[in-house]
């Protein structure tokens, strides 16, 4: 109950430590928007899973490298990497990986097109452009990723770290969108001149169809059509496996053993960018846990801010006594804090009133940056409302 509660645990309405324990509980996905702590809060939830039992790995669709630095490593990369760092030592094991579209489009290939194919595939200029600058590639290698790792089946649970901005959640839909654009008639049209050889490519010109050499302007040279044409040729049937994978992950994504957390600083832009989230992922029928209000600053003491200042007024000017200046600054720092944890109560408190049915957990902030496995030790226990 509220009543029952410490000042640190004011918002908390979610048991993290009983969703992580939960074996039914496959894969968590954290979204948000940029510099609310997202790629922290992953990293905490995946190695307090750990600790506490579980195989987990953590994977970062976000290309900065603040997930690596938390974990005391360098970098990361585009397969698992078990953590082994001094001072922790969890009962289960601890992977983590970043996501190279690039790589991963290249991997997929070579397991799926056989050699000769996908040597063909991977020489394609057309296909270098694509894999690396096609609307909706990272979206869709975010899914081929993640069903890889579910598909390996070496961990219990898998902990997602989206990209900080709304496209987070685009790969929801990257099947479908990837499919549209891959059966477009752009694309359609480019499959046809090597099915009809040089003429073909000659009347698909003459058709006008420049327009689509200039909007693919990194492709360049008389080879254009000749390299499209034939990326498709390769492509096409290797699609129809990549395209059913990528509708089993989401298949998964909409699964009980799903759960989505979203994560937001008690800010006016970032709480309507969770409230975006929140949205989204119910049109989309995603199971969503509830939203993770990071870095609040809860009062440490029952005094009103009214009261503080009043009392720190009534000291002020007295220099005789060095005490009463001391507790005349604290008193208002603490006249500060109160009317920054008020303004935080007022935003959660109109985010939850446009979304009643969203459970919300409060995260205090920490005094300082977390960079190491201690800091993330002590994110989990505030995510546990443990501290």
């Amino acid at each position: 109950m509220a009543g029952d509660r410490t000042p640190h645990q004011e918002y908390s309405g979610i048991d993290i430590d009983g969703l992580i324990d939960n074996l039914d509980t496959k894969v968590v996905v954290c979204c948000g928007s940029g510099g609310v702590g997202k790629t922290t809060t992953a990293a905490a939830l995946a190695m307090r899973a750990a600790e506490r039992g579980r195989q987990t790995v953590v994977l970062t669709i976000d290309p900065a490298r603040r997930l690596a630095q938390s974990l005391g490593l360098r970098e990361l990369r585009n397969y698992p990497k078990q953590i082994t760092v001094e001072g922790f030592a969890p009962k289960g094991e601890l992977w983590a990986m970043m996501l190279d579209m690039r790589r991963t489009f290249d991997d997929m290939v070579l397991a799926h097109a056989g050699k000769e194919r996908a040597e063909q595939l991977l020489a394609n200029p057309f296909y270098q452009t694509i894999s690396s600058s096609f609307s909706g590639t990272q979206e869709y290698m975010a899914m081929e990723k993640l069903g890889q790792l579910v598909q390996a089946g070496d961990w219990d649970l898998i902990v997602v770290d989206t990209p900080p901005s709304r496209s987070a959640l685009d790969f929801l839909d990257a099947p479908s969108r990837l499919s549209s654009a891959l059966d477009g008639r752009m694309i359609r049209m480019l499959t046809g001149p090597a099915r009809a050889g040089g003429w073909g490519i000659r009347k698909v010109v003459s058709a006008g169809f420049s327009m689509f050499s200039k909007a693919v302007s990194t492709v360049v040279g008389g080879q254009l059509l000749a390299d499209a044409s034939a990326f498709m040729q390769a492509f096409d049937t290797m699609f129809g496996g990549f395209r059913e994978r990528a509708e089993k992950t989401a298949e998964l994504l909409r699964s009980p053993g799903t759960s989505f957390l979203v994560v937001a600083a008690p800010e006016p832009d970032a709480l309507r960018e969770a409230s975006y989230f929140v949205e989204r992922l119910s049109e989309e029928s995603m199971p969503l846990t509830g939203l993770i209000a990071n870095r609040t600053h809860p009062v440490l003491a029952e005094l009103s801010a009214t009261k503080a200042l009043a009392a720190a007024d009534a000291l002020a000017g007295n220099d005789e006594r060095a005490g009463e200046a001391i507790t005349e600054a604290v008193l208002r720092l603490h006249a500060d804090r109160v009317s920054l944890a008020e303004r935080e109560k007022r935003l959660l408190a109109r985010f939850t009133r446009a979304h009643p049915n969203v459970d919300v957990a409060g995260v205090p902030a920490l005094p300082t940056d977390v960079h190491d496995i201690d800091g993330l030790r002590a994110i989990g226990d505030r995510l546990a409302g443990l501290a």
